[in-house]
């Protein structure tokens, strides 16, 4: 009961959901039926819901049938109108018709005008969008034609810059255009030949830079030999009542020799051209040059010409010798292309190449100066463009860059210098590198580079001129002393004898009182010498200018190389003259009168080169003059050779002794040899009255004993077996005849009898031993 009562009671419920549905299905717009459909889907009742709709339709055809018969008759009555209306629309249509045709008969010209009409029109149109694509297209091929126009007269950089306009500016408006493509893909060839036609100018630069760095080096030093014309001379007292001269002159005439030797250092090569071209400023933009519309002139070769027309133009600069303009027109197309690093690297890599070219000497340079010269030239040429470069480019080269190649550029350029001074054994030839050195340093040191080194180098170089200065001064003396006449100088004149005292110092009162002619006791080797060692303290003093040394320094390097040229030159050559085997005793007696004249010339030495220096010799570390001892040392080999000579003299005097130990009678005189021996004592002794007393006197005393010690020796040869009374006596006569010269005082000076103790064993010997027996 209870299970019918439920079902009842589901069905009511299922059939209020059916209908709500179908009224949902009723007044619900079609595209939202879905979610209503599918409730009914979802749901258990599908077939009951399908009757009920069947249902609900059955109904709404009956109403709709009820409907339709109401309005049938006015159905019909519509349809009765509209059969006379199709009537009236025939008669209409046949109106329009006719009046169709008529109005197409007339119309027809009208068509034919406005077809032409039309026609024009679209001419014009088109004519007009043909304009405006023209007018777009002709700033185009305008810029593509200015383009070839300009990569025509090798305008590169003004090409490269239309180029930019022409692919980024005007290309991109007409882009779609079938030439536009083609110019499109030309671009990139384009840029590759203004690349490679720029290379080629820089190739071209590079090339004659290379050539012609020596020029331009050459320039560069004559501008910074101009401005270190202007040189400060030292200044020397010759001694008190002298007039005063140039330090660095020996005489009236050296300054313009000085001044001929700065000409040939900086000699002028044969000119760049015939051609002179007015100054330009380095530093003109860029901008100007490239709009220039001239072709790529002789400039673009890197070398300008240049003529002095007169010798007193001005020196033009370096940089007014080159043409930089490839370098700056390469830098700037690179730098556009974005390959500058490229650039760079390249013209670096070159510049080095060439700087190992430059730096390299060749074979023969130390021959003459003029292989320096050119060696120097091409340096500094070398480093004058890379400096203008720096400072004119931004970033091309580097000062790290310039400072590497300066660092390799200044050892190889010392180890050359080195190499090839060495040798030099000219010492003119070596001054004058000096000078160039110093030249070349002062140079290079306007352009900012270090040349303490260089400088360093000459000190090196300095001794190796005192060197040659050494060996050119001991030919100098040797042709001195071996053209001497050893013979005091007679002079018949005052103008003659002032000449002579212009030339040493020397001051004697008596003989300034003695009447023409007359004569100085010293002979010409003496003024030669003593102003041949000024000479030598001139070029000494030669090489120390410009050297950046102090006074002392100076001083010091004149004193150390005076000393070497007095110990060992002037010694060395007086050693050999007084050693030679055909020198005279009136040579040698004329040296030691000589020697100690030029010992008491040291003092003004000294004062010479005090004054030269300005270094009083009191100062502390001053190297003191040697030329004391050197001529003590001559005088006293002069001297020992004075001894040995004499000695030699006698002995072959002796040898002429030809006793006969057997004679029966003595002869009333002494022996021939032994009387030629006095008398050439004597006049030998009597040429020593201007030496010093204590020579003389040795040299008398030595003879005196080497006689008599030879006297006995003849009584004790050997081969003497017997002796006669008569031969002893001739001995004895001899004896006293030495006796005699011995009393008679050939040198002044000697005390009583002193001289005659020389013979004093030889006269007691004889006398014990050999004459006392035979009374």
């Amino acid at each position: 009961m209870e299970r019918g009562k439920m079902a009842e009671a589901e069905s009511l419920e299922t059939a209020a959901e059916h209908e709500r549905i179908l009224r949902e299905i009723e007044s619900t717009d079609t595209a939202c039926i879905g979610p209503t459909l599918r409730s009914v889907y979802d749901g258990e009742e599908h077939g009951r819901f399908m009757e009920k709709l069947e249902s609900r339709i059955r109904n709404h055809d009956r109403e709709i049938e009820k409907m339709c018969n109401f309005h049938y008759q006015g159905f019909v009555d519509s349809i009765t109108e509209l059969l006379k209306v199709r009537g009236e629309a025939h008669r209409l249509k046949n109106q329009v018709t006719d009046t169709n045709r008529k109005l197409q008969h007339e119309g027809k010209e009208l068509v034919i005008a406005m077809e032409e009409l039309k026609q024009c029109r679209l001419q014009q149109r088109n004519i007009s969008a043909t304009v405006d694509k023209l007018m777009l297209c002709l700033p185009v091929l305008e810029m593509y034609s200015k383009l070839r126009e300009q990569m025509k007269t090798k305008r590169h950089y003004p090409a490269l810059k239309t180029l930019e306009h022409l692919e980024h500016t005007y290309l991109p408006q007409v882009s779609h255009y079938r030439f536009c493509k083609v110019m499109v893909d030309n671009i990139p060839k384009l840029r590759e030949e203004i690349k490679d036609v720029s290379m080629s100018d820089l190739k071209d630069f590079l090339e004659s830079i290379r050539k012609h760095s020596d020029k331009i080096g050459e320039t560069a030093m004559k501008q910074g030999a101009k401005n270190s014309q202007s040189q400060s001379h030292y200044w020397i007292k010759l001694g008190s009542g002298q007039p005063k001269f140039p330090a660095c002159l020996s005489n009236r005439h050296m300054e313009a020799q000085q001044q001929r030797n700065l000409d040939n250092i900086i000699s002028q090569q044969p000119r760049i051209g015939s051609r002179k071209k007015s100054k330009k400023d380095a530093f003109t933009s860029l901008d100007t040059e490239i709009e220039s519309t001239s072709p790529k002139s002789e400039q673009d070769s890197g070398i300008l010409d240049v003529e002095d027309e007169e010798e007193d133009e001005e020196v033009p600069g370096a940089q007014e010798l080159v043409d930089f303009s490839p370098v700056y027109r390469c830098l700037h197309i690179y730098s556009v292309l974005g390959a500058r690093e490229t650039f760079e690297n390249y013209y670096r890599k070159q510049r080095r190449k060439q700087a190992r070219l430059v730096l390299q000497p060749p074979s023969n340079m130390h021959e003459t100066l003029d292989g320096y010269r050119k060696y120097f030239n091409q340096i500094v040429g070398f480093f004058v463009v890379e400096d203008h470069i720096l400072h004119t480019t931004q970033g091309l080269v580097n000062r790290a860059y310039i400072d590497e190649l300066w660092e390799m550029a200044l050892s190889k350029t010392i180890a050359a210098l080195r190499t090839h001074s060495s040798y030099c054994s000219d010492p003119d030839l070596v001054l004058d590198l000096k000078n160039l050195i110093v030249l070349f340093a002062d140079t290079l040191q306007v352009y900012g580079f270090p040349v303490n080194q260089l400088f360093d180098m000459l000190l090196e170089i300095r001794d190796q001129y005192s060197d040659t200065l050494l060996k050119k001064w001991a030919s100098v003396f040797r042709n001195i002393l071996d053209s001497d006449n050893y013979s005091p100088i007679p002079v018949s004149s005052e103008e003659l004898y002032k000449k002579v005292v212009g030339q040493f110092p020397f001051q004697d009162t008596e003989l300034e009182k003695q009447p023409f002619p007359k004569k100085f006791p010293f002979s010409e080797f003496v003024p030669k010498v003593y102003n041949q060692i000024k000479e030598f303290i001139y070029a000494c003093l030669k090489f120390s200018e410009d050297l950046h040394l102090s006074s002392t320094e100076v001083d010091d390097m004149i004193r150390k190389s005076t000393n070497l040229l007095l110990t060992r030159t002037l010694s060395s050559s007086l050693q050999n003259v007084i050693k030679r085997k055909n020198v005279g005793l009136t040579e040698l007696v004329q040296i030691i009168i000589n020697t100690t004249h030029l010992e008491k010339s040291c003092k003004y030495l000294e004062e010479f080169i005090t004054n030269i220096t300005n270094v009083l010799p009191e100062t502390v570390h001053t190297t003191k003059l040697y030329g004391t001892t050197t001529f003590k040392d001559a005088r006293h080999a002069a001297e020992e050779e004075i001894y040995t000579n004499l000695n030699q003299k006698i002995d072959q005097f002796l040898q002429l002794a030809d006793y006969d130990w057997m004679a029966g009678d003595s002869g009333s005189k002494a022996s021939d040899y032994l009387t030629d021996l006095i008398a050439f004592l004597r006049s030998t002794f009597a040429v020593f009255t201007h030496l010093p007393g204590k020579v003389a006197q040795t040299a008398c005393m030595s003879a005196c004993k080497h006689l008599a010690t030879s006297l006995m020796q003849l009584l004790l040869e050997a081969d003497v077996r017997q002796l006669s009374l008569g031969a002893l006596q001739q001995f004895n006569l001899d004896v006293q005849e030495c006796e005699q010269f011995a009393r008679s005082g050939p040198v002044p000076g000697f005390q009583e009898d002193t001289l005659q103790l020389a013979f004093i064993d030889l006269d007691k010997q004889l006398v014990e031993q050999y004459l006392e027996p035979w009374a």
